[in-house]
């Protein structure tokens, strides 16, 4: 089971110099990816747990396009391991005009996780 997120970073999500996203940005839309995951699959939003690996690949910046994506790797009694992606698929062309962008003919990795979430028995209803 997968399931996918897209949002646009706003100049509010730009934290540091140059329009920079913070990279806890991208944690955030892979706890909200985890909670859809968990409510399609054990009809509760569960808890996370904790990350096993995180690791980011390229910057992210206001105005760009990021498409989260996670799916269920392995199910345990009430924990489920997780892999996530995030991937830049739209950005911004200010050397043209305010208002320009590019649809990216490849999407650019701009984080991987590894995470573990926990519906503790008394709440799955699946």
């Amino acid at each position: 089971m997968k399931a996918i997120i897209r949002m646009r970073m706003s100049m509010h999500d730009a934290h540091y110099g140059g329009n920079l996203v913070d990279g806890a940005k991208m944690l955030h839309l892979f706890g909200d990816v985890a909670t859809e995951l968990l409510i399609r699959n054990d009809g509760d939003e569960g808890l996370f747990a904790g990350y096993e690996s995180v690791e980011f690949t390229a910057p992210v910046y206001a105005g760009e396009y990021i498409e989260a994506e996670g799916e269920i790797i392995k199910e345990g009694n009430s924990s489920r391991k997780m892999k996530f992606e995030a991937r830049k698929v739209i950005v911004p062309r200010p050397d043209i005009n305010d208002s320009a962008c590019d649809v990216l003919d490849e999407p650019v990795v701009v984080c991987r996780a590894i995470g573990t979430c926990v519906v503790t028995k008394d709440k799955k209803r699946k």
